[in-house]
């Protein structure tokens, strides 16, 4: 007789049955534990939807339950997926490309419990001894105090004198952020005036609401006398006073000096985060410069004073990490021996996955997206758990094809833990390393969610599918290339770790900047291009907005399709705006109405008055070509492109619009969907759009393939064909081997990452750099088109 496998052996897939997240329709799939499994599939096929709206979200909503529900309390509350039958899940880690918070205390240290152990070490080790670890923390104020406590005691009160100190790290200038805020005076207001005439010049400070009622009456100040004339103390009542009580016209309110308004009310937010007005007035009256006092290194002195194999924590958090994992393998200490090896395993990690380029004390809200992602793989790299399901979204972001073989490996050495890995991904090398390959399609949108095949990479490559067919694709060098119209020049370009960059930029043609990651390009871009006059920088740094902004909003073509209805209808275009009057009353315009269920995930139900079509009944009465405006908001960008360029519908303006977001391979986004929906990929090529109609300059993309499908590559590169003969100069960061080939002109820098890199390379044409092949570019670039 035969043995039987245990019953619990036997469940070796994840089953999915009739999900229906997003624009999935009923998928249903087994997929197979402890394997490599890839998703591949057009833009907006659906990948996302499955793997991280479903079976990820899923896993850890199901995790959060089994904390106690004052636990749950303080954790995001996440909704159940639409999806039948979910079994066979194992805890999911979901390691994506969100970029890191942007607080400025927050650094690549911090985020990683890196620079937690250093303090640690300096701590105990460090000489002279300065304290606990929190006197090594830029986080942590240095506060003392004395006082008499009054306590009872088995019914007797006792009065003792306490005292009370705190040694923290924080440099008490700059509060531990490195930099410190000079304000030009002269932006702030005009000193000929007086309070009387309004005199401040910061957006939104006007003397005719609550703001003015309170500075005129705070009695602080002679309101006819300009502030020109004013004392050394009026002026610092002005500018610097702490918050006081004072009442105005019998109310009680609290008066701030103007600085310190500014502070707490503008300069606390995030600056991408600003409107542009605002935005201008903090560039223009707002200077950041390196602290005086602790030189940039957000510590005291003290803590700086603390040595440890002579180098301060100052100096090692700005070492290089691949310099730093080598002083820490020089440290021999029995009694932390177990701090430094740990500590050595975590800067070894940065190494493995590609980031020994980066230092310590590097602000966790400058590093890219693929930066981020592999910044946040270190914590699981040396993990001892197992039976795990890790879910990637494109890993090789960001990544030189040098580098993807390293990122292949990690994937590798994760399954072969006995975990499960789940990657959405298009470059073919990491397809080509798959165990299991599931595709979704055909196409993006409506017309994707469905599983258009599953099998191995082989089995994927003889298949009739879009991605099938496109895996073997191959660009090819370009024979002829552009005459450059002229250069910018780039002169001295010192920063993070270029070595005094000399080169020319030309102009009027496709120039790609190429190299490993970590070797400079984007700090040649942000350092020395960004900024100049008639550049434009299109990145994929997250579209500021609610859940109310759709792609309509952000391109301005929601403008040109209310008028239209208003002129059809003779009514005013306000109606036609769900944040405005025509808003249904029931929900505001949001479709959904949220509710909260204190511990459990806040419901979203649809409107019961307006059906999620977000305006009022009265307004959907009012048709442009046989739709009302709900109906034109839930059309794709192709369908409403058709809509709007014939017939009585016929808007050229917003056919215009929607022309560009059907050149850039945003066809089959709705256009009325949230932009907080949207990926990174999506992002980049919808402010793409936005500039299409600006007249000649320099356009800057970073990355544009990214979350870009194999066929979807050609079209972005005919796309760039389209930019440069309209007249635009193109600089492109790109590790795409098929954007490097079609480039009129090549900047590579290198040769390594980090202080290794900073230097260009290699200049010239593509085929240049394959025939001699002098760089690591070229050698792949050589390989790539089979020279």
């Amino acid at each position: 007789m035969t043995d039987q496998p245990a019953v619990a052996d036997t469940h070796d897939v994840i089953r999915v049955r009739g999900a229906r997240e997003h624009n999935l329709r009923d998928v249903s799939l087994d997929l197979p534990k402890r394997r490599l499994t890839v998703f591949t599939g057009v833009s907006g096929s659906g990948k996302s939807s499955l793997v991280f709206a479903t079976i990820a979200a899923e896993s850890q909503r199901m995790i959060n339950e089994t904390y106690s529900s004052f636990v749950q309390g303080f954790m995001p509350s996440l909704a159940r997926p639409d999806v039948d039958v979910l079994e066979g899940l194992t805890t999911a880690i979901v390691v994506d490309q969100s970029r890191m918070g942007a607080d400025p205390r927050s650094t690549v240290g911090t985020a990683t419990d890196a620079y937690a152990m250093l303090r640690i070490l300096f701590s105990r080790i460090g000489t002279p001894y300065v304290g606990s670890p929190q006197a090594f923390s830029f986080n942590v104020a240095s506060v003392s105090g004395a006082g008499a406590v009054t306590y009872s005691k088995g019914g007797q009160t006792t009065k003792e004198r306490r005292s009370f100190s705190v040694v923290g790290g924080m440099c008490p200038r700059c509060e531990g952020r490195g930099s410190v805020q000079d304000f030009d005076l002269t932006a702030l207001y005009d000193a000929s005036k007086s309070l009387d005439d309004g005199p401040f010049l910061v957006p939104g400070y006007t003397m005719d609401g609550w703001f003015g009622r309170i500075f005129k009456g705070s009695g602080f100040f002679d309101t006819s006398k300009p502030i020109a004339r004013y004392t050394k103390k009026e002026l610092h009542d002005l500018l610097w006073r702490e918050p006081t009580k004072i009442k105005v016209e019998g109310i009680n309110l609290t008066y701030e000096g103007l600085i310190l308004k500014i502070k707490r009310s503008i300069l606390s937010k995030d600056l991408d985060a600003m409107q542009p007005h605002v935005r201008a007035f903090v560039e223009r009256a707002v200077t950041f410069s390196t602290c005086p006092e602790c030189d940039g290194t957000r510590l005291t002195a003290l803590a700086r004073s603390a040595k440890v194999g002579g180098l301060d924590i100052a100096a090692a958090s700005a070492m290089q990490i691949t310099d730093l994992a080598e002083w820490v393998r020089g440290l021999d200490e029995p009694s932390v021996a177990p701090l430094l090896a740990s500590l050595r395993g975590t800067l070894e990690s940065f190494v493995a996955v590609g980031l020994g380029y980066l230092s310590l004390d590097r602000p966790a809200g400058t590093l890219s997206g693929g930066e981020a992602q592999r910044t946040k793989m270190i914590r699981h790299l040396g993990s001892a758990l197992t039976d795990v399901t890790y879910v990637f979204d494109e890993p090789t972001v960001g990544l030189h094809p040098h580098d993807v073989q390293r990122m292949n490996e990690l994937l590798i050495a994760l399954r072969d833990k006995g975990n499960t890995v789940l990657v959405v991904e298009h470059k073919p090398e990491t397809i080509a390393v798959a165990d299991h390959v599931v595709d979704l399609g055909p196409g993006a949108g409506s017309a994707g969610g469905e599983v258009c095949f599953e099998g191995t990479v082989d089995e994927l490559r003889r298949s009739d599918t879009v991605t099938g067919r496109h895996l073997g694709d191959r660009a090819r060098v370009k024979e002829t290339v552009r005459e450059r119209t002229g250069v910018l020049e780039i002169r001295g370009a010192s920063t993070h770790n270029l070595h005094d960059v000399d080169v020319d930029l030309p102009l009027g043609v496709l120039c790609v900047l190429t190299g490993v990651a970590g070797s400079g390009k984007s700090s040649l871009v942000h350092g020395s291009v960004a900024g100049r006059d008639g550049v434009v920088l299109v990145d994929q740094a997250p579209i500021k907005g609610s859940r109310r902004s759709n792609p309509a909003t952000y391109t301005g073509l929601l403008e040109p399709v209310r008028k239209a209805f208003a002129k059809a209808n003779g009514v005013k275009p306000a109606l036609f705006s769900a944040n405005s009057e025509g808003a249904c009353p029931a929900c505001n315009g949001a479709g959904v109405v949220y509710t909260d269920l204190a511990i459990m995930a806040s419901v979203a139900t649809t409107c019961e008055v307006c059906g999620g079509k977000r305006y009022d009944a009265s307004v959907l009465e009012y048709r442009l070509g046989g739709r009302d405006i709900s109906e034109v908001l839930a059309m794709s960008v192709a369908q409403a492109r058709a809509f709007f360029a014939e017939g009585e519908a016929r808007t050229p303006a917003a056919e215009t619009v929607l022309t560009r977001l059907e050149d850039v391979g945003l066809g089959y986004l709705t256009i009325g969907q949230p932009l907080t929906t949207l990926s990174g990929g999506e992002r980049q090529r919808l402010k793409l759009a936005t500039h299409l109609g600006d007249k000649g300059g320099v356009i800057v993309l970073d990355e544009p393939t990214s979350g870009l499908h194999l066929a979807d590559v050609e079209n972005l590169l005919a796309l760039l064909d389209r930019l440069v003969d309209a007249g635009r100069s193109l600089l492109v960061i790109e590790h795409h081997q098929a954007v490097m080939a079609h480039a009129d002109w090549l900047v590579d820098l290198g040769p390594g990452a980090g202080h290794d890199g900073g230097r260009v390379v290699f200049e010239g044409t593509p085929a240049q750099l394959v025939a001699v092949r002098s760089t690591v570019t070229g050698e792949h670039l050589a390989a790539y088109v089979g020279a």
